[in-house]
């Protein structure tokens, strides 16, 4: 009969084996935890930091077809729409969820800078927003030039400085983010939008650094990235980003909003 203690190893060596083993595993996975942790804090050294409510307000591009019911709670998918906002809130709450951030979604279709004003009680200062992104400007000029809107680059930019100005009274330590208003050549925009549609760029650009804001500048990003896809590519009508569209804007967002400074 062969002694099975000869040819096996025994079980308490097995088990003295497997426990070694355990440790020095349980031992990696700890160091990757302190190394993402570690990250994570390097990354919210930006803008955004733990425990922050975030939000995001706009026309429909930040929209994004959002469920107004579920957007009353944080977080919620529907809540936050299916463009770049829901793309960038994701990856937030993905990459932090030891940060325990809150994000909205404020978003309305067809909003320009006024619209933005009768609605900033409930839909941003209640909210009390720690980190607020603001993307407004397509619908102030585009409206204008179909005949249903009577504004003028000075009302934007009026209407943008006071809005701004009431919202840092109200919340003196929040921290804005401003981004570009942009469109590309194809579908409803065409040459007759230029050049007058870059003065809406240039307050917008004006806006944020008198205010001392973050500056996300989405409309030279699209002009650099139809270099290597057509504008249709990014946005089918010029103006609403496709998947990819929004992809590249939540991109770009979250480099202006987690990257060290």
């Amino acid at each position: 009969m062969v002694n099975d203690s000869n040819t096996y190893p025994s079980v308490n060596s097995s088990r003295r084996s497997f426990v070694k083993a355990s440790a020095i595993a349980l031992s990696a996975v700890a160091t990757l935890h302190v190394q993402a942790a570690t990250e994570a804090k390097r990354k919210l050294s930006g803008l955004v930091s733990p425990n922050d409510v975030v939000l995001f307000q706009g026309d429909s591009i930040t929209d994004a077809g959002r469920n107004r019911e579920a957007g009353t709670q944080a977080n919620a998918q529907s809540g936050l729409g299916s463009g770049y906002a829901w793309l960038a809130a994701a990856e937030l709450l993905v990459d932090h969820p030891e940060a325990k951030l809150k994000v909205y979604n404020r978003g309305n279709s067809g909003n320009k800078v006024h619209q933005l004003a009768e609605r900033w009680q409930a839909d941003c200062l209640e909210l009390r927003p720690n980190v607020l992104s603001i993307l407004i400007g397509v619908n102030d000029f585009w409206h204008m030039q179909n005949g249903n809107y009577k504004g003028t680059v000075e009302i934007y930019e009026r209407d943008y400085r006071a809005l701004l100005t009431q919202t840092k009274k109200a919340l003196p330590k929040i921290k804005l983010i401003i981004c570009e208003p942009f469109v590309l050549r194809c579908g409803a925009v065409s040459d007759k939008w230029f050049p007058e549609f870059d003065l809406y760029r240039a307050a917008a650009r004006r806006v944020a650094k008198d205010f001392k804001t973050a500056f996300v500048p989405f409309q030279s990003i699209f002009d650099q990235a139809v270099a290597y896809a057509p504008a249709a590519h990014w946005a089918g009508d010029g103006v609403h980003p496709s998947a990819a569209g929004a992809s590249l804007m939540a991109h770009h967002w979250l480099q202006a909003a987690v990257a060290k400074r």
